[in-house]
């Protein structure tokens, strides 16, 4: 558990570690504004386009096999983007970074529903949500910390800091993780190609214009939207076609209409999401060039969230099998009211005591956010067939990574709205946050919502062996 969750920790931390690090990029590279803003969105784009191939490969082959390939990968390729001489080179290792965490994400989801069950997966569950808070908040922290250690160079080894841990991962990953046969022979002849690529181009065609709306995105790649829900439409229908012929497709239709809790728990989390993972962005902004802070300092005042949200985590997988929903429904209204406090007390409190201000603030969000993150997985997932269990957890965090990009693109949106003097900063912040809390509140929506349908619902006993029928 504490390998897989070790490298799920660092492909998780590489989408958020990067962004302190663009200006130390942009002058030792002398790269471009846009080539900058490459690097840390390629691999968020391949990152989220992979995870349900990733998923369907663990599910096939094997999730140990998987799991030493993507992680071999993943250290391979951060050693490559650390010794980028170029900013081609770079956007090149990030693209392919993106692709090896991509496949490694979903054998964790995937490794924890077949090997835990009931009270005991709910903890692991607890452990998997703390390890994705913590690493979506202090990335900022260790990437100030890592550039003001190493100087210019620093932000190279944002990159090779990967190396160690990741080959000591990977020895013990080798030693340890269970050996899991394929499913049966002939897999590869049996996998469904063309729904990997309709899949494919439907989340390339959301996430790309998202992931590029600094960039004017939105108002260029428009018309990807509708192309998106095109190849989507197909999509569904082939896999529709493959389960008539009695095959197997790379994402069972029933997943969502049979599995008891997932089509909700998986609109839950990507819609959370994009205030949660969608507000470091605009932190780091309005701290650095708002108020002036060095990078170390504007990390550290994320600290507090990334804190909360670790030791909100492992409480809330122990509480989730006696509480149910009740835990992530109050996670939610913790994090909305601290998101909410940061919003009321931004144009008002003096720049020599904002900081402590917003930082207290999120510490009611991470917490919060703790309670969030690991009861929604623990029983999003919990009645998924173990046979399933990576592709779903792939789709799980597919949305995720979706609502990641939706949020960066909304809340960076309503933060340059603000201006750039000293007011609008503040003003944009404000903003930013009313749309943090928006988002939350549709999230608990939703939760309230499942809660009152499902009243006496609780995680299961046994992990489900067999898959949909077909």
């Amino acid at each position: 558990m504490a390998v897989t969750l070790t490298a799920g920790f660092m492909s998780l931390l590489d989408v958020s570690i990067v962004t302190l690090a663009l200006p130390s990029i942009q002058d030792g590279l002398d790269a471009s504004v846009s080539g900058t803003q490459w690097i840390v969105s390629g691999y968020a784009l391949t990152f989220g386009l992979v995870l349900v191939t990733g998923g369907r490969l663990g599910d096939a082959f094997g999730r140990r096999r998987m799991f030493l390939v993507a992680l071999s990968a993943f250290v391979l390729t951060s050693g490559i983007a650390g010794a980028s001489s170029s900013e081609e080179m770079l956007i090149a290792a990030r693209l392919a970074q993106g692709v090896a965490a991509g496949m490694l994400t979903p054998q964790n989801t995937g490794l924890i529903q077949e090997l835990f069950h009931g009270a005991e997966r709910g903890r692991a569950f607890g452990m998997f949500g703390a390890t994705v808070g913590l690493s979506t908040a202090i990335g900022p922290v260790l990437g100030g910390v890592i550039i003001a250690a190493f100087g210019d160079d620093g932000w190279r080894w944002v990159f090779y800091v990967n190396l160690p841990i990741g080959l000591v991962a990977l020895a013990l990953a080798a030693r340890w993780l269970p050996t899991s046969a394929p499913r049966r022979k002939g897999i590869l002849a049996d996998l469904d190609v063309l729904g990997m690529l309709l899949l494919g181009l439907a989340v390339l065609g959301v996430l790309l214009p998202l992931v590029n709306s600094e960039q004017g995105g939105l108002a260029r790649l428009w018309w990807m939207f509708p192309l998106a829900a095109a190849f989507g439409w197909l999509f569904v229908r082939w896999e529709r076609v493959l389960v008539r012929r009695g095959r197997a497709p790379v994402l069972h239709p029933r997943l969502y209409t049979d599995t008891p809790g997932y089509a909700i728990g998986a609109a839950i989390g990507a819609v959370y999401f994009c205030g949660f993972a969608g507000m470091w962005l605009v932190f780091a902004m309005f701290f650095q060039q708002g108020l002036g802070f060095s990078p170390l300092v504007s990390g550290l005042l994320v600290t507090p969230c990334a804190l909360g949200s670790a030791v909100a985590s492992a409480f809330a997988g122990r509480a989730v099998a006696r509480w149910g929903t009740r835990v992530t429904i109050t996670g939610l209204v913790l994090s909305a009211l601290g998101l909410a406090l940061v919003a009321v007390l931004v144009p008002v409190v003096p720049d020599a005591a904002l900081g402590w201000a917003v930082a207290s603030s999120l510490l009611l969000t991470g917490i919060g956010g703790g309670m969030v993150i690991s009861p929604n997985t623990t029983f999003t997932l919990d009645r998924v067939p173990t046979a399933m269990a990576g592709v779903a957890g792939a789709a799980l965090q597919t949305g995720q990574r979706l609502g990641t990009a939706v949020g960066v693109a909304v809340l960076a949106s309503a933060f340059h709205a603000g201006g750039t003097d000293g007011d609008g900063y503040r003003t944009g912040l404000m903003l930013a946050m009313v749309c943090a809390v928006a988002f939350t509140l549709v999230a608990l929506t939703l939760a309230v919502l499942d809660a009152r349908r499902n009243p006496r619902r609780r995680l299961a006993t046994r992990p489900a062996e067999a898959g949909p029928s077909t």
